[in-house]
Protein backbone atom coordinates (compact mmCIF):
# COMPACT_ATOMS: atom_id res chain seq x y z
CA UNK A 1 0.00 0.00 0.00
CA UNK A 2 1.53 3.63 -0.96
CA UNK A 3 1.46 5.71 1.70
CA UNK A 4 -0.17 9.07 0.70
CA UNK A 5 1.24 12.27 2.11
CA UNK A 6 -1.45 12.58 4.67
CA UNK A 7 -0.92 9.36 5.77
CA UNK A 8 2.71 9.89 6.05
CA UNK A 9 2.34 12.84 8.64
CA UNK A 10 -0.61 10.92 10.74
CA UNK A 11 1.70 7.95 11.08
CA UNK A 12 4.72 10.18 11.72
CA UNK A 13 2.33 12.20 14.91
CA UNK A 14 2.21 8.72 16.27
CA UNK A 15 5.60 7.69 16.35
CA UNK A 16 5.90 11.37 17.90
CA UNK A 17 4.09 9.96 20.73
CA UNK A 18 5.92 6.85 21.31
CA UNK A 19 9.27 9.16 21.20
CA UNK A 20 7.82 11.03 23.61
CA UNK A 21 7.12 8.72 26.16
CA UNK A 22 10.95 7.03 25.80
CA UNK A 23 11.69 10.97 26.94
CA UNK A 24 10.61 10.49 30.62
CA UNK A 25 11.26 7.78 33.46
CA UNK A 26 12.27 5.02 33.40
CA UNK A 27 13.06 5.28 29.95
CA UNK A 28 15.22 8.38 30.18
CA UNK A 29 16.53 9.44 26.54
CA UNK A 30 15.46 13.39 27.37
CA UNK A 31 16.68 14.55 24.20
CA UNK A 32 13.52 12.43 22.03
CA UNK A 33 11.66 15.05 23.62
CA UNK A 34 13.19 17.31 21.41
CA UNK A 35 12.73 14.76 17.76
CA UNK A 36 9.22 14.08 19.34
CA UNK A 37 8.09 17.84 19.40
CA UNK A 38 10.01 18.28 16.70
CA UNK A 39 7.73 15.57 14.55
CA UNK A 40 4.66 16.51 15.95
CA UNK A 41 5.27 20.41 14.99
CA UNK A 42 6.19 19.47 11.56
CA UNK A 43 3.15 17.44 10.91
CA UNK A 44 0.91 20.44 11.34
CA UNK A 45 2.52 22.66 9.10
CA UNK A 46 0.59 22.14 5.89
CA UNK A 47 -2.27 21.05 7.50
CA UNK A 48 -6.29 22.05 7.77
CA UNK A 49 -6.79 22.81 11.87
CA UNK A 50 -8.70 19.40 11.64
CA UNK A 51 -5.97 17.50 10.24
CA UNK A 52 -4.05 19.36 12.93
CA UNK A 53 -6.39 18.27 15.11
CA UNK A 54 -6.42 14.68 14.55
CA UNK A 55 -2.68 14.65 14.49
CA UNK A 56 -2.07 16.11 17.88
CA UNK A 57 -4.69 13.52 18.91
CA UNK A 58 -2.66 10.35 17.43
CA UNK A 59 0.16 12.00 19.23
CA UNK A 60 -1.67 12.01 22.63
CA UNK A 61 -3.03 8.41 21.85
CA UNK A 62 0.61 6.96 21.75
CA UNK A 63 2.13 9.32 24.11
CA UNK A 64 -0.22 8.81 27.23
CA UNK A 65 -1.44 5.18 25.78
CA UNK A 66 2.24 4.14 26.51
CA UNK A 67 3.23 6.58 29.31
CA UNK A 68 -0.16 5.85 31.43
CA UNK A 69 -0.67 2.40 30.48
CA UNK A 70 -0.25 1.97 34.49
CA UNK A 71 -4.25 3.08 34.94
CA UNK A 72 -5.59 -0.43 33.54
CA UNK A 73 -3.12 -2.02 36.76
CA UNK A 74 -4.69 0.22 38.92
CA UNK A 75 -8.60 -0.51 38.04
CA UNK A 76 -7.85 -4.76 37.00
CA UNK A 77 -5.72 -5.87 39.45
CA UNK A 78 -6.56 -3.62 42.55
CA UNK A 79 -9.79 -1.83 41.62
CA UNK A 80 -11.55 -5.73 40.54
CA UNK A 81 -12.87 -4.23 37.44
CA UNK A 82 -13.09 -7.32 34.92
CA UNK A 83 -10.89 -6.86 31.49
CA UNK A 84 -13.02 -5.77 29.28
CA UNK A 85 -14.09 -2.58 31.42
CA UNK A 86 -10.77 -2.20 32.60
CA UNK A 87 -9.66 -1.93 29.18
CA UNK A 88 -12.51 0.21 28.25
CA UNK A 89 -11.50 2.89 31.33
CA UNK A 90 -8.48 2.75 30.32
CA UNK A 91 -9.29 3.64 26.72
CA UNK A 92 -11.51 6.47 27.69
CA UNK A 93 -9.15 7.73 30.22
CA UNK A 94 -6.26 7.85 27.43
CA UNK A 95 -8.32 9.24 24.94
CA UNK A 96 -9.30 12.22 27.57
CA UNK A 97 -5.97 13.28 28.12
CA UNK A 98 -5.18 12.95 24.63
CA UNK A 99 -7.57 15.71 23.43
CA UNK A 100 -4.91 18.56 25.01
CA UNK A 101 -2.29 18.12 22.38
CA UNK A 102 -5.05 17.82 20.01
CA UNK A 103 -6.36 20.88 21.28
CA UNK A 104 -2.23 22.37 21.27
CA UNK A 105 -2.61 21.50 17.63
CA UNK A 106 -5.85 23.04 16.43
CA UNK A 107 -5.05 25.92 17.93
CA UNK A 108 -1.58 26.36 16.59
CA UNK A 109 -2.88 26.28 13.16
CA UNK A 110 -5.83 28.17 13.41
CA UNK A 111 -3.97 31.26 14.54
CA UNK A 112 -1.82 30.55 12.29
CA UNK A 113 -4.47 30.79 9.51
CA UNK A 114 -5.72 33.56 11.13
CA UNK A 115 -2.51 36.00 9.86
CA UNK A 116 0.57 33.36 8.07
CA UNK A 117 2.84 35.98 8.34
CA UNK A 118 3.13 34.65 11.97
CA UNK A 119 5.99 32.38 12.76
CA UNK A 120 5.81 29.07 14.23
CA UNK A 121 8.46 30.07 16.42
CA UNK A 122 6.28 32.40 18.23
CA UNK A 123 3.00 30.61 18.28
CA UNK A 124 3.78 26.95 18.60
CA UNK A 125 5.76 26.75 21.86
CA UNK A 126 3.03 29.22 23.77
CA UNK A 127 0.05 27.50 22.46
CA UNK A 128 1.86 24.06 23.86
CA UNK A 129 2.67 25.41 27.13
CA UNK A 130 -0.43 27.08 27.91
CA UNK A 131 -2.19 23.89 27.04
CA UNK A 132 0.06 21.81 29.35
CA UNK A 133 -0.99 24.31 32.48
CA UNK A 134 -4.93 24.15 31.24
CA UNK A 135 -4.25 19.97 31.76
CA UNK A 136 -1.51 20.59 34.74
CA UNK A 137 -3.49 22.88 37.12
CA UNK A 138 -7.02 23.67 35.52
CA UNK A 139 -8.85 20.58 34.43
CA UNK A 140 -9.80 18.09 37.11
CA UNK A 141 -8.46 19.40 39.69
CA UNK A 142 -5.11 19.01 37.75
CA UNK A 143 -3.22 16.10 36.10
CA UNK A 144 0.37 17.19 35.08
CA UNK A 145 1.78 13.71 34.40
CA UNK A 146 4.34 13.77 31.13
CA UNK A 147 4.34 17.56 31.15
CA UNK A 148 8.09 18.01 28.84
CA UNK A 149 9.70 19.65 31.93
CA UNK A 150 9.92 16.40 33.38
CA UNK A 151 11.96 14.97 31.09
CA UNK A 152 14.54 17.40 31.41
CA UNK A 153 16.42 16.75 34.66
CA UNK A 154 19.16 15.61 33.71
CA UNK A 155 19.91 17.90 31.04
CA UNK A 156 21.61 21.79 30.40
CA UNK A 157 17.26 23.06 30.36
CA UNK A 158 17.44 21.80 34.25
CA UNK A 159 19.35 24.92 35.42
CA UNK A 160 16.16 27.04 34.31
CA UNK A 161 14.20 25.01 36.84
CA UNK A 162 14.89 27.17 39.66
CA UNK A 163 13.84 30.02 37.98
CA UNK A 164 10.95 29.37 35.97
CA UNK A 165 9.90 26.06 36.72
CA UNK A 166 7.75 23.54 35.13
CA UNK A 167 5.77 26.22 32.64
CA UNK A 168 8.50 28.47 32.07
CA UNK A 169 11.37 25.08 31.38
CA UNK A 170 8.64 23.36 28.95
CA UNK A 171 8.62 26.25 27.13
CA UNK A 172 12.31 26.36 26.26
CA UNK A 173 12.57 22.66 25.47
CA UNK A 174 8.38 23.29 22.97
CA UNK A 175 10.37 26.76 21.52
CA UNK A 176 14.08 24.42 21.22
CA UNK A 177 12.12 22.37 19.15
CA UNK A 178 10.45 24.36 17.07
CA UNK A 179 14.34 26.21 16.50
CA UNK A 180 15.73 22.77 15.64
CA UNK A 181 12.90 22.29 12.73
CA UNK A 182 13.23 25.47 11.48
CA UNK A 183 17.43 25.00 11.51
CA UNK A 184 16.31 21.82 9.75
CA UNK A 185 14.24 23.30 7.17
CA UNK A 186 14.57 26.75 6.27
CA UNK A 187 17.66 28.19 5.06
CA UNK A 188 16.74 32.00 5.52
CA UNK A 189 18.44 33.07 9.09
CA UNK A 190 19.18 29.55 9.75
CA UNK A 191 22.51 30.51 11.92
CA UNK A 192 20.76 32.97 13.76
CA UNK A 193 18.29 30.43 15.25
CA UNK A 194 21.22 27.98 15.15
CA UNK A 195 23.07 30.66 17.68
CA UNK A 196 19.77 31.29 19.64
CA UNK A 197 19.50 27.27 20.45
CA UNK A 198 22.93 26.83 21.59
CA UNK A 199 22.45 30.38 23.41
CA UNK A 200 19.55 28.51 25.47
CA UNK A 201 21.20 25.24 26.24
CA UNK A 202 24.58 27.35 26.59
CA UNK A 203 22.51 29.33 29.46
CA UNK A 204 21.03 26.34 31.38
CA UNK A 205 24.08 24.86 31.54
CA UNK A 206 25.49 27.39 33.12
CA UNK A 207 22.55 28.25 35.56
CA UNK A 208 22.97 24.66 37.02
CA UNK A 209 26.20 25.73 38.89
CA UNK A 210 23.98 28.32 40.87
CA UNK A 211 23.08 27.84 44.58
CA UNK A 212 19.73 29.36 45.36
CA UNK A 213 19.90 28.22 48.80
CA UNK A 214 22.11 27.52 51.67
CA UNK A 215 22.35 25.47 54.41
CA UNK A 216 21.32 26.50 58.15
CA UNK A 217 22.79 23.47 60.13
CA UNK A 218 24.76 20.16 60.53
CA UNK A 219 23.38 17.35 58.81
CA UNK A 220 20.08 15.48 59.88
CA UNK A 221 20.35 11.50 60.14
CA UNK A 222 17.06 9.98 58.67
CA UNK A 223 15.61 6.47 58.13
CA UNK A 224 12.55 6.09 55.53
CA UNK A 225 10.50 3.01 56.10
CA UNK A 226 9.72 1.08 52.69
CA UNK A 227 6.75 -1.54 54.22
CA UNK A 228 6.36 -3.68 50.56
CA UNK A 229 2.51 -4.23 52.19
CA UNK A 230 0.85 -5.61 49.58
CA UNK A 231 -2.31 -3.28 48.24
CA UNK A 232 -4.76 -6.21 48.41
CA UNK A 233 -3.93 -7.16 52.29
CA UNK A 234 -2.75 -3.56 53.17
CA UNK A 235 -6.97 -3.04 55.02
CA UNK A 236 -7.44 -6.37 55.90
CA UNK A 237 -8.10 -6.18 60.17
CA UNK A 238 -6.22 -9.44 60.37
CA UNK A 239 -3.14 -8.20 59.39
CA UNK A 240 -3.23 -4.81 61.07
CA UNK A 241 -0.97 -5.52 63.97
CA UNK A 242 1.48 -7.06 61.83
CA UNK A 243 1.83 -4.34 59.33
CA UNK A 244 2.13 -1.92 63.00
CA UNK A 245 4.68 -4.07 64.41
CA UNK A 246 6.43 -4.13 61.34
CA UNK A 247 6.84 -0.42 61.27
CA UNK A 248 7.35 -0.14 65.11
CA UNK A 249 10.43 -2.84 65.09
CA UNK A 250 11.94 -1.08 62.01
CA UNK A 251 11.78 2.75 63.91
CA UNK A 252 13.01 1.25 66.93
CA UNK A 253 16.10 -0.71 65.42
CA UNK A 254 16.74 3.28 64.20
CA UNK A 255 16.36 5.15 67.18
CA UNK A 256 20.17 6.48 65.98
CA UNK A 257 18.02 8.77 63.08
CA UNK A 258 16.46 12.13 64.06
CA UNK A 259 13.85 11.91 61.42
CA UNK A 260 11.97 9.10 60.84
CA UNK A 261 9.53 8.71 57.68
CA UNK A 262 6.84 5.80 57.34
CA UNK A 263 4.82 5.93 53.55
CA UNK A 264 0.90 7.27 53.02
CA UNK A 265 -1.31 5.37 55.31
CA UNK A 266 1.28 2.73 56.74
CA UNK A 267 -1.15 2.90 59.72
CA UNK A 268 -4.24 0.82 58.06
CA UNK A 269 -6.81 2.35 60.61
CA UNK A 270 -8.10 6.02 61.75
CA UNK A 271 -6.39 7.67 64.12
CA UNK A 272 -9.54 6.93 67.02
CA UNK A 273 -8.63 3.01 66.57
CA UNK A 274 -5.36 3.30 67.17
CA UNK A 275 -4.55 6.19 69.36
CA UNK A 276 -4.53 5.39 72.64
CA UNK A 277 -2.65 1.89 72.29
CA UNK A 278 0.03 2.77 70.04
CA UNK A 279 0.08 6.37 68.63
CA UNK A 280 0.79 7.93 71.80
CA UNK A 281 3.02 5.39 73.66
CA UNK A 282 5.14 5.45 70.43
CA UNK A 283 5.08 9.34 70.51
CA UNK A 284 6.27 8.62 73.60
CA UNK A 285 9.34 6.35 72.64
CA UNK A 286 10.66 8.37 69.78
CA UNK A 287 10.89 12.00 72.35
CA UNK A 288 13.03 9.66 74.83
CA UNK A 289 15.17 8.66 72.32
CA UNK A 290 15.75 12.01 70.96
CA UNK A 291 13.93 11.80 67.52
CA UNK A 292 10.72 12.45 65.30
CA UNK A 293 8.52 9.90 64.05
CA UNK A 294 6.38 10.91 60.37
CA UNK A 295 3.57 8.49 60.32
CA UNK A 296 0.65 8.37 57.93
CA UNK A 297 -2.88 7.20 58.24
CA UNK A 298 -6.47 8.75 57.45
CA UNK A 299 -8.52 10.69 60.10
CA UNK A 300 -12.19 11.34 60.47
CA UNK A 301 -13.52 14.77 61.34
CA UNK A 302 -15.85 15.91 63.33
CA UNK A 303 -18.82 15.63 60.55
CA UNK A 304 -19.95 12.27 60.05
CA UNK A 305 -19.07 12.14 56.64
CA UNK A 306 -15.25 13.91 57.10
CA UNK A 307 -12.38 11.88 56.43
CA UNK A 308 -8.49 13.11 55.82
CA UNK A 309 -5.64 11.45 54.42
CA UNK A 310 -3.05 12.74 56.82
CA UNK A 311 0.35 12.93 58.38
CA UNK A 312 1.45 12.78 61.86
CA UNK A 313 4.41 13.60 63.39
CA UNK A 314 5.53 11.93 66.78
CA UNK A 315 8.18 12.29 69.51
CA UNK A 316 8.85 16.73 70.52
CA UNK A 317 5.81 18.13 68.50
CA UNK A 318 2.21 15.87 68.29
CA UNK A 319 0.86 17.63 64.95
CA UNK A 320 -1.05 16.59 61.53
CA UNK A 321 -1.57 17.99 58.22
CA UNK A 322 -4.61 16.98 55.85
CA UNK A 323 -4.27 16.34 52.38
CA UNK A 324 -5.37 19.26 50.06
CA UNK A 325 -4.88 18.33 46.67
CA UNK A 326 -6.80 15.21 46.18
CA UNK A 327 -6.60 12.54 43.69
CA UNK A 328 -9.80 12.77 41.14
CA UNK A 329 -11.63 9.53 40.56
CA UNK A 330 -9.06 7.78 43.55
CA UNK A 331 -9.85 10.40 46.87
CA UNK A 332 -13.11 12.20 45.30
CA UNK A 333 -15.43 11.59 42.67
CA UNK A 334 -15.60 14.76 40.53
CA UNK A 335 -18.96 15.70 37.75
CA UNK A 336 -21.33 13.33 40.25
CA UNK A 337 -23.98 12.19 39.84
CA UNK A 338 -22.41 10.74 36.52
CA UNK A 339 -19.17 9.60 37.78
CA UNK A 340 -20.21 7.78 40.23
CA UNK A 341 -23.40 5.84 38.70
CA UNK A 342 -20.56 4.39 35.71
CA UNK A 343 -18.32 3.41 39.20
CA UNK A 344 -21.09 1.94 40.67
CA UNK A 345 -22.49 0.13 37.71
CA UNK A 346 -18.94 -1.57 37.21
CA UNK A 347 -18.40 -2.61 41.09
CA UNK A 348 -15.75 -0.27 41.68
CA UNK A 349 -15.55 1.17 44.72
CA UNK A 350 -12.79 4.27 45.57
CA UNK A 351 -12.32 6.52 48.69
CA UNK A 352 -14.10 9.54 49.18
CA UNK A 353 -12.07 12.40 51.29
CA UNK A 354 -12.32 16.05 52.32
CA UNK A 355 -9.58 17.87 51.45
CA UNK A 356 -7.66 19.95 54.43
CA UNK A 357 -7.40 23.97 54.76
CA UNK A 358 -5.42 25.30 52.62
CA UNK A 359 -3.72 27.79 55.56
CA UNK A 360 -2.40 24.68 57.78
CA UNK A 361 1.06 25.18 60.02
CA UNK A 362 3.90 23.59 58.62
CA UNK A 363 4.88 20.20 60.93
CA UNK A 364 8.09 19.94 62.60
CA UNK A 365 10.30 16.84 62.98
CA UNK A 366 14.83 16.59 63.06
CA UNK A 367 14.32 20.78 64.92
CA UNK A 368 13.19 21.76 61.31
CA UNK A 369 9.79 22.90 59.82
CA UNK A 370 9.38 21.15 56.91
CA UNK A 371 6.69 21.27 54.04
CA UNK A 372 4.42 17.69 53.24
CA UNK A 373 2.71 16.60 50.60
CA UNK A 374 0.81 13.39 49.90
CA UNK A 375 1.43 11.09 47.46
CA UNK A 376 -0.43 12.74 44.37
CA UNK A 377 0.15 16.57 45.96
CA UNK A 378 4.05 16.39 44.67
CA UNK A 379 3.29 16.72 41.26
CA UNK A 380 2.49 20.16 41.63
CA UNK A 381 4.61 23.00 41.81
CA UNK A 382 2.58 25.91 43.20
CA UNK A 383 1.42 23.69 46.01
CA UNK A 384 5.31 23.19 47.81
CA UNK A 385 6.59 26.42 47.11
CA UNK A 386 3.79 27.81 49.61
CA UNK A 387 5.14 29.12 53.34
CA UNK A 388 8.80 28.14 51.56
CA UNK A 389 10.81 30.53 53.97
CA UNK A 390 9.95 28.20 56.81
CA UNK A 391 10.93 25.47 55.80
CA UNK A 392 13.95 23.36 55.72
CA UNK A 393 13.19 20.16 53.34
CA UNK A 394 10.71 18.43 51.85
CA UNK A 395 8.77 14.88 53.15
CA UNK A 396 6.82 13.36 50.66
CA UNK A 397 4.88 10.02 51.93
CA UNK A 398 3.30 8.04 48.87
CA UNK A 399 1.92 4.79 47.67
CA UNK A 400 2.09 3.82 44.61
CA UNK A 401 1.41 0.12 45.54
CA UNK A 402 -1.99 0.47 43.55
CA UNK A 403 -0.02 0.65 40.37
CA UNK A 404 2.32 -2.84 40.98
CA UNK A 405 5.29 -3.80 38.57
CA UNK A 406 4.30 -0.67 36.44
CA UNK A 407 6.33 2.09 35.16
CA UNK A 408 4.10 4.56 37.17
CA UNK A 409 6.62 4.48 40.17
CA UNK A 410 9.56 5.83 38.55
CA UNK A 411 7.96 8.46 36.21
CA UNK A 412 6.41 9.81 40.15
CA UNK A 413 9.65 9.60 41.76
CA UNK A 414 10.63 11.91 38.64
CA UNK A 415 8.08 13.96 39.06
CA UNK A 416 8.65 14.49 42.77
CA UNK A 417 12.51 15.37 42.14
CA UNK A 418 11.00 18.60 40.01
CA UNK A 419 10.49 19.47 43.62
CA UNK A 420 13.40 19.69 44.95
CA UNK A 421 14.84 21.08 42.24
CA UNK A 422 12.38 24.37 42.12
CA UNK A 423 12.91 24.52 46.02
CA UNK A 424 16.16 24.16 46.81
CA UNK A 425 15.35 22.22 49.05
CA UNK A 426 16.59 18.19 50.05
CA UNK A 427 13.76 15.63 49.40
CA UNK A 428 12.39 12.44 51.74
CA UNK A 429 9.97 10.32 50.15
CA UNK A 430 9.11 7.13 51.77
CA UNK A 431 6.96 4.84 49.95
CA UNK A 432 4.94 1.47 50.66
CA UNK A 433 6.47 0.01 47.47
CA UNK A 434 9.01 1.90 45.72
CA UNK A 435 10.59 4.52 45.06
CA UNK A 436 11.63 5.36 48.25
CA UNK A 437 14.58 7.71 47.49
CA UNK A 438 16.54 10.50 49.16
CA UNK A 439 16.50 14.07 47.00
CA UNK A 440 19.14 16.35 46.82
CA UNK A 441 18.48 20.03 45.95
CA UNK A 442 19.73 19.99 42.91
CA UNK A 443 17.02 17.36 41.80
CA UNK A 444 19.98 14.16 42.25
CA UNK A 445 18.90 11.24 44.31
CA UNK A 446 21.21 10.44 46.11
CA UNK A 447 20.20 7.12 47.99
CA UNK A 448 16.99 4.86 46.58
CA UNK A 449 15.80 1.71 47.80
CA UNK A 450 14.58 -1.31 45.40
CA UNK A 451 11.42 -1.06 44.55
CA UNK A 452 8.81 -4.33 46.02
CA UNK A 453 11.59 -4.98 49.09
CA UNK A 454 10.60 -4.32 52.96
CA UNK A 455 13.60 -2.12 53.67
CA UNK A 456 14.80 0.73 55.68
CA UNK A 457 16.85 3.50 53.53
CA UNK A 458 19.09 5.94 55.91
CA UNK A 459 21.15 8.56 55.46
CA UNK A 460 21.85 12.27 55.72
CA UNK A 461 20.03 15.87 54.83
CA UNK A 462 20.92 19.30 55.33
CA UNK A 463 18.29 22.01 56.52
CA UNK A 464 18.55 24.80 53.93
CA UNK A 465 16.99 28.05 53.69
CA UNK A 466 16.75 30.80 50.83
CA UNK A 467 13.93 31.51 48.16
CA UNK A 468 14.42 30.02 44.21
CA UNK A 469 13.07 32.66 42.05
CA UNK A 470 10.42 29.95 41.08
CA UNK A 471 9.50 29.91 44.70
CA UNK A 472 8.81 33.93 44.58
CA UNK A 473 7.10 34.06 41.11
CA UNK A 474 5.35 30.51 40.98
CA UNK A 475 3.86 29.15 37.69
CA UNK A 476 1.00 32.09 36.86
CA UNK A 477 3.39 34.97 36.19
CA UNK A 478 4.66 32.92 33.62
CA UNK A 479 1.35 31.75 32.32
CA UNK A 480 0.67 35.41 32.16
CA UNK A 481 3.52 37.00 30.38
CA UNK A 482 3.17 33.55 27.47
CA UNK A 483 -0.49 34.81 27.68
CA UNK A 484 0.11 38.54 26.82
CA UNK A 485 3.25 37.65 24.49
CA UNK A 486 0.62 35.00 22.24
CA UNK A 487 -2.15 38.02 23.04
CA UNK A 488 0.48 40.66 21.35
CA UNK A 489 1.87 38.66 18.47
CA UNK A 490 -1.73 38.09 17.19
CA UNK A 491 -2.82 41.67 17.70
CA UNK A 492 0.62 43.36 16.30
CA UNK A 493 0.11 40.70 13.20
CA UNK A 494 -3.53 41.37 12.83
CA UNK A 495 -3.01 45.46 12.88
CA UNK A 496 -0.11 45.30 10.10
CA UNK A 497 -2.84 42.97 7.68
CA UNK A 498 -5.61 45.68 8.31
Amino acid sequence: MRLTPKIYWDLLASLAGLLYTLAFAPFDIPYLALIALALLFASWQQATPLQALYRGFLFGLTAFGLGMSWVYISIHDFGGADVLSSGLLTVVFVAFWAMFPALAAYLSVKIRLINPRLSTIGIVPIVWVLIEYLRGYLILNGFPWLQVAYSQLDTPLAGYIPILGVYGTGFLVALSATLLLSIVQVKKHRGLMIVLLFSVWLTGAGLKTTNWTTAIGEPIRVSLIQGNVSQDQKWRPENLLITLNYYKTMTEAHWDSKVIVWPETAIPAYLSEVKDWFILPLSEAAKEHGSDIIVSLPLRGEATHERYNAVMTLGKDIATYKKIHLLPFGEYLPWQPVSGFILDSLGLVLGNFTPGAVDQALLKAGGYAFITSICYEDVFGSATVKNLTEAAYLVNVTNDGWFGHSIEPQQHLQMARMRALETGRYLLRATNTGVTAIVTPDGLVIKQAPVFVATVLTGEIIPMTGITPYARIGDAMVIVLLALWLGMLIYHRYALKK
